[in-house]
C-alpha cells in the first residue's frame, strides 16, 4: 500500500492558467464580486498529550460565497477549531464578525451567519447546479494568496471519482480534479460553469502539477439538506467491509454464484454495524436498490461509473437501501439501514471538541484516536510506537469485546515519587485496572474512584508487565500534582461543542 501525499488547502484552493477575460466574462466576474466573500479566521488546536492545554493561535485566509437563505458556504477547514471569524466583502472597507452555524468534518463543508444582518445588502445568492463533464471548463473564483480583490481562473475537469478528504484524512467522497495547481486562499471558493455552482475549491495533490479537486453539488446537497432540522447527522454508509473476488471464475463457482452475475464479495461486517444481523462473509452483493454492481464493486450512477457507496451517499441517516445478493447459491433481498457506523477506534481527524481526559496520580489516560497518534509528527504513521499502529490500522479485527466503546491510552506522565519508573509504560493502550476490563475513559475514571488500599495495578495491552501504583500515597499526592504541572481539572469525561 501507498499514501499520496495531499496539500491540504488551509486557506489554499485551485488555481489554473489564466488568459486575459473576454467581455462576457467581465461582466460575470463583475456579477459575482456580489457573491465571493474573504473569510479570515483565527484558530487554535489542541494538545492531545496534556489534553487541558491549547496549541499556539494561528490565522488564516480562505474564501467562501453566499448561498440561499443569507448564509455563507465555505470549506469546514477553513473555520475548524477557530476562535473568531471575520468576512470582507469587495470593495467594502468594513469586517463583518461571523459564527459557524453548521460545520460537517466529514465532508469539509460549513455554513457560516455573520453577527451583522445588513451584511447581506447589496450581494447575491449563488445557485448550484450539476455535475460538470469532463473536458469541460470551469471557472474558480476566490482570494488566492490572500490578495483583498478576487480571482478568477480557469481549469478543464479532467476525472471524476472517489477519493479521500484530507479534512479528516479517513471520510471518501465524490471529488472533481482539474487541471489546477494550488494557491493559498481560494479554498472555499465557487467554481462556477454556465453562471452555476457545480463545486466548492478544497484541495490539491502535492508532488504533482497542475491537479486540484472541488467538492461537487452532490455531496454540497447532501450538506445542506442534512442541516435543514438544525442539526448535522454526516455521510452514512453500510459498515461493510469487500472485495473484488468475481474475477476469478472459480471463485465465482465456489461462491455458487450464477456465471452471468457481477458483484462484490463481503469480506466481514463491522461490529455493531447496521448490516451486521443481515450480511455474512462470503454473501455476494450484486445490485443496490436498482443499481447493477459489477466485479470491481462499481455502479452507473450520474452517468459515470462510480464505487457502490455513492449510491449511499445519495440518502441520510436513517433511510434504506435494499440489497440483493447471493448467499450459499441461493438469491436473497434485504433492506439495510444507512448509519454512520464509524469505527471503535476512530480513523478521522477530530476538531472543535476539547479533548476528553483523565489525571490521577500524575498519570494522564486519553482515548485513543488520530488526533493523539499525530502527535508523533508528519511521519506519524512510521513513528508511533508498534502496537498503536497495529490498532490503528486493524482494530476493525482485532477487537472482540461488544462492550468496548474506545481504546485508552496512557499518553502523559507528571513525574512524581508516586510514579517513579512509570515511564516505560507510557504510550501504551490500557487493559484492565485492578482486573477490571477498561472499554471507555469512563471506566478508568471509575476505577481510580475505588476505594483500594494497597495498589492500584494497571495492565496494559500487549504486554505482561504490571503498572503498580501505590494507592494510599497516590491520594495523598494527586491535588499536590496537579497544582504542581497547573492542571486545571482532574477529569474532562464530556466531548463538549
Amino acid at each position: 500500500m501507498y499514501f499520496r501525499k495531499w496539500i491540504l488547502v488551509m486557506a489554499v484552493a485551485l488555481s489554473v492558467f489564466s488568459g486575459k477575460l473576454n467581455a462576457s466574462q467581465s461582466n460575470e466576474q463583475q456579477e459575482f464580486d456580489k457573491s465571493v466573500i474573504l473569510i479570515r479566521s483565527v484558530h487554535q488546536g489542541f494538545d492531545y498529550v496534556t489534553p487541558w492545554k491549547q496549541k499556539a493561535m494561528n490565522q488564516s485566509i480562505g474564501s467562501g460565497f453566499i448561498i440561499a437563505g443569507n448564509r455563507i458556504l465555505t470549506n469546514a477547514h477553513n473555520v475548524s477549531d477557530y476562535k473568531y471569524i471575520e468576512l470582507k466583502k469587495q470593495n467594502v472597507a468594513k469586517s463583518y464578525p461571523a459564527k459557524v452555524a453548521f460545520v460537517g468534518h466529514d465532508c469539509d463543508l460549513a455554513t457560516l451567519i455573520p453577527d451583522d444582518k445588513s451584511f447581506f445588502d447589496d450581494t447575491a445568492a449563488l445557485e448550484l447546479a450539476g455535475i460538470p463533464k469532463v473536458n469541460s471548463t470551469v471557472s474558480t473564483y476566490g482570494f488566492p494568496v490572500g490578495g483583498n480583490r478576487i480571482s478568477v481562473t480557469e481549469g478543464v475537469v479532467s476525472r471524476i471519482e472517489t477519493d479521500t478528504y484530507v479534512h479528516s484524512g479517513a471520510d471518501g467522497h465524490l471529488v472533481i480534479q482539474t487541471d489546477a495547481s494550488i494557491n493559498p486562499g481560494n479554498s472555499g471558493g465557487p467554481v462556477i460553469q454556465n453562471g452555476k455552482v457545480v463545486g466548492v475549491a478544497f484541495q490539491g495533490l502535492q508532488m504533482a502539477d497542475n491537479i486540484g479537486y472541488m467538492i461537487p453539488t452532490t455531496v454540497i446537497r447532501h450538506f445542506l439538506i442534512d442541516i435543514e432540522d438544525d442539526q448535522y447527522d454526516g455521510f452514512g454508509s453500510l459498515g461493510v467491509m469487500m472485495y473484488p473476488g468475481l474475477h476469478s471464475a472459480s471463485y465465482k463457482d465456489y461462491l455458487q454464484v450464477p456465471s452471468q452475475e457481477d458483484g462484490i464479495i463481503v469480506v466481514s461486517t463491522m461490529m455493531h454495524s447496521s448490516v451486521e444481523s443481515l450480511l455474512q462473509p462470503d454473501d455476494v452483493i450484486t445490485r443496490i436498490d436498482n443499481y447493477n454492481i459489477d466485479n470491481d464493486g462499481l455502479v452507473q450512477i450520474y452517468g459515470l461509473r462510480l464505487h457502490m457507496s455513492e449510491v449511499i451517499e445519495t440518502k441520510h441517516i436513517g433511510q434504506t437501501a435494499e440489497l440483493t445478493f447471493y448467499r450459499d447459491g441461493k438469491l436473497m433481498k434485504k433492506i439495510a439501514t444507512v448509519a454512520l457506523n464509524r469505527p471503535i477506534l476512530e480513523q478521522a481527524r477530530q476538531y472543535d471538541r476539547p479533548p476528553r481526559y483523565v489525571c490521577f496520580a500524575g498519570l494522564t489516560f486519553v482515548p485513543l484516536t488520530r488526533n493523539y497518534l499525530e502527535t508523533w509528527g508528519r511521519d506519524w504513521r512510521s513513528k508511533m510506537p508498534h502496537y498503536l499502529r497495529y490498532l490503528f490500522m486493524d482494530s476493525i479485527r482485532l477487537n472482540t469485546d461488544r462492550q468496548r466503546k474506545e481504546y485508552i491510552v496512557l499518553a502523559e506522565i507528571m513525574p512524581d515519587e508516586v510514579n517513579s519508573y512509570a515511564a516505560d509504560f507510557r504510550s501504551q493502550p490500557v487493559e484492565s485496572i485492578n482486573g477490571v476490563s477498561i472499554w471507555s475513559l469512563d471506566d478508568v475514571y471509575k476505577a481510580f474512584k475505588q476505594n483500594v488500599d494497597d495498589f492500584y495495578s494497571i495492565k496494559f495491552l500487549g504486554d505482561n508487565r504490571t503498572l503498580p501504583i501505590d494507592a494510599q500515597k497516590a491520594r495523598l499526592r494527586h491535588q499536590l500534582i496537579l497544582n504542581k504541572y497547573q492542571v486545571p481539572a482532574e477529569t474532562r469525561l464530556e466531548e463538549k461543542l
